[in-house]
């Protein structure tokens, strides 16, 4: 059995939507819609039932989809078995700060079970280049978040999650439900470095123009004790962990912050296409428990 065919298969019974289907893989519609006509002609087997909301599985296809995973799960294993013996790959991983812990938690866990044979660098970036190494060539792959400049590269969104303002407890907006920062004008604003991408910063400052007070912060931690210490405020998404002291409150005129998974557009190795499937698999589990 084609085993790519049978990837297809699988995220289309997952997503239950042809479209979604297409974009977790990064394909278009008509390539995928005619690998899985191709499939169910090798079969000789409906595997599908068109409804209002997209597809669901027919009976043949619910068998099929019983045991695809540990199929695929298993050409995985034997793949890497393989990969083991003709020695040792290396990748590396970027990854910013806040993001750092994405890397030895969900995803390390999954990759380490399914790529054994793999070597794993991580470099850690600064808020200065969202692109966690990627734009320098440090790194093959990177776990980030957007908005920042992205042409030349390629992402996978991973997770979705508000933006909120970071503030002392005792700061007077720390009792509202939510705030905007059209709102806010004279706010002391945490500054991001010189250089920074202009679109990250534009998105994490709310100062005009991305103008800040103080000295420069480069890492969430800097920001976050400047305004722990010094009274001034930062954005940061809603599941962020604050020091004691901080809190959190929801910003409603900012879309949310994406963590993705990104990779060059031009030249990426098979192993990097490896890490991107298994880190948007892993999310996508996440999110159907409802982590």
């Amino acid at each position: 059995m084609d085993l790519r065919k049978l990837r297809y298969f699988v995220a289309v019974a997952e997503e239950r939507h042809i479209g979604r289907a297409a974009a977790r893989l990064h394909i278009t519609q008509p390539p995928l819609s005619r690998a899985i006509h191709r499939l169910e002609a090798d079969l000789g087997a409906a595997l599908f039932h068109r409804i209002p909301s997209g597809v669901e599985l027919t009976e043949a296809g619910a068998i099929l989809y019983a045991d695809a995973r540990s199929l695929l799960e298993q050409a995985d294993r034997t793949e890497a078995r393989v990969r083991a013996a003709v020695g040792p790959a290396t990748l590396t991983v970027g990854s910013l700060a806040d993001t750092a812990e994405l890397v030895a938690g969900r995803i390390a866990a999954a990759f380490r079970r399914l790529r054994p044979d793999v070597s794993v660098h991580v470099h850690e970036s600064d808020l200065t280049d969202p692109s966690a190494g990627l734009r320098a060539g440090l790194v093959d792959v990177a776990l980030t978040r957007l908005p920042f400049q992205d042409a030349g590269l390629r992402n996978h969104v991973l997770h979705a999650e508000p933006v909120g303002l970071v503030v002392r407890d005792d700061d007077p907006l720390a009792a509202r439900p939510a705030v905007q920062l059209a709102d806010l004008p004279d706010r002391r604003w945490v500054q991001l470095p010189t250089g920074t991408d202009p679109v990250w910063r534009a998105y994490w400052t709310g100062a005009p123009d991305g103008d800040g007070h103080g000295a420069p912060m480069r890492t969430v931690q800097e920001c976050l004790q400047a305004v722990l210490w010094s009274g001034m405020s930062a954005l940061a998404p809603l599941d962020q962990v604050v020091p004691a002291g901080l809190v959190i409150v929801p910003v409603t005129d900012r879309p949310p912050s994406r963590l993705v998974v990104a990779w060059p557009a031009a030249g990426s190795s098979p192993l990097v296409r490896s890490f991107v499937r298994i880190a948007a698999e892993t999310y996508r589990r996440a999110g159907t428990r409802g982590d």
